[in-house]
């Protein structure tokens, strides 16, 4: 990219800012300028289908453009952004003018920050740019919480969901972040985001499932004794293994019954569209190219698509196929019920070494303990509570919130005892939650 275009974006933005408090918006003076970096921009773009504008250690950057010198129009827009808590900007080449001004006026009002600031561009529906918000000092100095992280993994498969449904090849940026928080949470303590994975959404089943694969995955590969960097590879397969299904007609995905022959034919195309999609996305690697095309292979490769049956695939593809199916064993669609985590498990059992492979099966069933988290559980005292954690040393070590004493009365707020191994053979039976309706969601903070 020629470094005097980096200048002239800078110089164009932060011209329009000065603009707008000389003149209103609207005014034939501001637009001239926003037509001015709009055609900068569209010169920029060639070929990309976004550029980044941010801050690098408090120092403004555009692309692979640092502004290390004393640049005034850099400086400036710098400053700007540390006040308004933004790490930077996404535009994406899409972008039009009417966006542009919206933007302009957003950053020369000043009134909003962070998560804020990302709120107005939204209200503005200005889809062709993002904000990309700066962490505080607090969040900086403590992990943040597991809903958090889900929730943030849900907001970034929205995101690319929403690029792929427009034809466009979403950035992997933000979802390798938010993988790299996920991976390290799971290193620290395997069942704090699985057990989130409960979370289920008829409604959006593609969108949520992509997250509790990525999540359950991650799981699987700490089972497996994965690195955190081979971690952070298999959760991104696992975020993007289904975007195939993206371009597949909505009534068979969601048809509450048998598919026909033809209807199962499109479903058979998903991995190849979705490896297709992936391999043009930046920073994404050969083996998240693999578990995309891969995760239905099976473990005998007699799966599909069976252009692939032949072709050696990442071990990652196996893990995540273990992933995938025991989040859709535990969802409720239009056709099923759901198992509970119990019962998931034994499933997965009878397809081992066939669909699923046998060892890495076998060890993330080990790491789950007799009684997985999320796991509601009625002991001997008739009393019923849900598990809610599990030991990572020693698995039959669970903790219980107990939801309902012996005489059947809801406990407000649920009573949390520790079961040690010696202990759970006080469990004496499973209970099915949605026999129930309990959500057992609604009692993991």
């Amino acid at each position: 990219m020629n470094q005097e275009l980096p200048k002239l974006i800078v110089q164009g933005l932060t011209g329009a800012l000065k603009g707008l408090r000389l003149y209103p918006e609207g005014h034939p003076a501001i637009q001239r300028q926003l037509e001015t970096l709009l055609g900068h921009l569209y010169t920029a773009f060639s070929g990309r289908d976004f550029v980044h504008l941010g801050l690098l250690e408090g120092t403004l950057f555009f692309e692979d453009y640092l502004f290390a010198d004393a640049n005034p129009a850099a400086l400036e827009l710098a400053s700007l952004l540390e006040e308004l808590e933004l790490e930077g900007l996404e535009i994406s080449s899409r972008v039009t003018a009417t966006e542009l001004a919206e933007l302009v006026a957003i950053l020369a009002a000043g009134d909003c920050k962070g998560p804020d600031f990302e709120a107005r561009l939204a209200e503005r529906q200005s889809t062709n740019i993002r904000a990309v918000v700066a962490q505080t000092r607090d969040e900086l100095e403590e992990d943040p919480p597991p809903r958090q992280v889900y929730g943030r993994a849900l907001k970034v498969v929205d995101n690319i969901f929403r690029d792929v449904r427009l034809g466009k090849i979403p950035s992997s940026r933000e979802a390798q972040e938010v993988v790299k928080q996920m991976a390290q949470m799971t290193l620290n303590d395997p069942h704090a985001l699985f057990a989130l994975s409960l979370l289920k959404d008829y409604d959006n089943y593609t969108f949520t499932h992509s997250v509790n694969v990525s999540v359950i995955a991650l799981a699987v590969g700490r089972a497996c004794g994965l690195t955190e960097e081979e971690l952070r590879t298999l959760g991104l397969g696992g975020l993007l293994h289904d975007l195939g299904k993206l371009k597949i007609d909505l009534t068979i995905i969601t048809k509450p019954g048998r598919l026909t022959e033809a209807e199962f034919d499109q479903i058979r195309k998903h991995p190849r569209t979705g490896a297709d999609i992936v391999s043009q996305m930046d920073g994404v690697t050969t083996e998240v190219i693999d578990i995309v095309l891969g995760h239905h292979l099976h473990y005998n490769r007699k799966g599909y698509p069976t252009d692939a049956q032949g072709r050696a695939v990442s071990a990652l593809a196996d893990m995540t196929a273990i992933a995938d199916t025991y989040d859709a064993m535990t969802t409720l669609r239009s056709y099923q019920q759901p198992v509970t985590p119990r019962k998931a498990v034994k499933r997965l059992q009878e397809v081992s070494g066939t669909i699923l492979h046998p060892v890495y099966l076998e060890k993330f069933i080990t790491s789950l303990g007799t009684y997985p988290v999320g796991s509601l559980v009625r002991l001997d005292t008739n009393e019923i509570g849900l598990v809610v954690w599990v030991g990572s040393r020693h698995s039959e070590d669970v903790q219980l919130k107990i939801l309902f004493d012996s005489d059947g009365e809801a406990l407000d707020p649920p009573v949390r005892i520790d079961l040690s191994a010696h202990d759970v053979s006080r469990i004496v039976a499973e209970v099915d939650p949605f026999v129930r309706g309990i959500d057992v969601t609604d009692y993991f903070e």
